[in-house]
């Protein structure tokens, strides 16, 4: 049995509460729940712009995906939340440009999409992933 390991990085933002950037077990990666928060400053980005933060979101997500030893290739699911249903283009076209120039593989990871409230006022978007090593 794999041990289950902490993934850290400093190019993503430290985690607010009592959980892990990151997880792996195995080839297994969930990266937790990220948004729009600059990692050297922790301050929440781009108020009001969802693609802006669309993109920041995913690139905290890809700095965790890569700490763990994998690539962007090998996210096999992205979970989208937004604030806004009327949202739902700006972020879909920011998240199509972010993912196919980080899919060179061909196949695209799945996504799910929830509309809910967040954590804090300012966030309009929160991204996590699963990824798995490939070896």
């Amino acid at each position: 049995m794999s041990a289950k390991i902490e993934v850290r990085t400093d190019n993503a933002p430290a985690p607010a509460h009592t959980f892990s950037q990151g997880v792996r077990k195995g080839p297994i990666v969930q990266v937790s729940g990220q948004g729009p928060v600059d990692p050297a400053t922790s301050e929440y980005l781009f108020p009001g712009d969802v693609a802006a933060q669309t993109i920041r979101t995913l690139e905290n997500v890809k700095a965790i995906v890569e700490a763990s030893g994998a690539t962007f290739d090998d996210v096999i699911m992205l979970r989208v939340y937004l604030t806004k249903r009327e949202d739902f283009s700006i972020m879909n076209d920011a998240y199509g440009e972010f993912v196919s120039k980080h899919t060179t593989g061909g196949v695209l990871p799945s996504r799910t999409t929830v509309f809910t409230g967040l954590p804090r006022e300012e966030m309009l978007v929160e991204i996590d992933a699963i990824a798995v090593v490939s070896d």
